[in-house]
């Protein structure tokens, strides 16, 4: 049995076929247990692993630390709408001044005056400004949103979590991960 001694215990990063991560945010990361499990029932390729190993009475095996799935899963479906996936699209910050804290939705045209809860319609808002902008237009509150609200691509939403890197990240996923991160010479 294996007790952890390093962060979230031995997770490891999960590619897709085509090498690259299944998602960046939040980071494709399953836990050592589902993948030994993949791993016996050939489901994903091991790429690199941790020093740490696990044992039973028979068998010995290094943690995999990064896996590649062996038959590749497209990633080109919509999006689901979620508040989250809104907050990724406009990069965490308000559309109307451009701050990162108390955010919140706007509908750019207001329910009251018929506009529908979708992605072309919401905008990430910080409290102030959406209180600002209240039941009016953008016109009629003279608030335009930096960008014009609309539904964004898988890879568009894969393309702004790189931005945000999780706190933890092991040196044999670095390869795998394209943040923009100083290479050695």
């Amino acid at each position: 049995m294996l007790h952890s001694r390093a962060p979230s215990g031995f997770p490891a990063l999960v590619l897709n076929a085509d090498f690259r991560p299944l998602s960046y945010y939040p980071l494709s990361l399953w836990p050592w247990q589902e993948v030994i499990k993949a791993v016996f029932l050939d489901r994903v390729d091991v790429v690199a692993n941790y020093d740490q190993t696990v044992h039973s009475p028979s068998f010995e095996m290094r943690l995999p630390s990064v896996v590649a799935l062996k038959q590749y899963v497209t990633q080109d479906r919509p999006p689901a709408f979620t508040r989250f996936n809104l907050f990724l699209r406009d990069d965490f910050a308000c559309q109307y001044c451009g701050a990162a804290g108390e955010l919140t939705f706007d509908h750019v045209i207001p329910r009251s005056r018929g506009g529908r809860t979708t992605w072309e319609n919401i905008v990430t808002a910080c409290a102030p400004c959406n209180l600002a902008k209240g039941g009016r237009t953008p016109r009629e509150a003279q608030m335009h949103p930096h960008h014009a609200p609309r539904r964004p691509s898988m890879y568009e939403l894969q393309d702004h979590g790189r931005r945000f890197p999780p706190n933890y990240l092991h040196d044999s996923w670095l390869d795998y991960l394209y943040w923009d991160i100083e290479l050695e010479a």
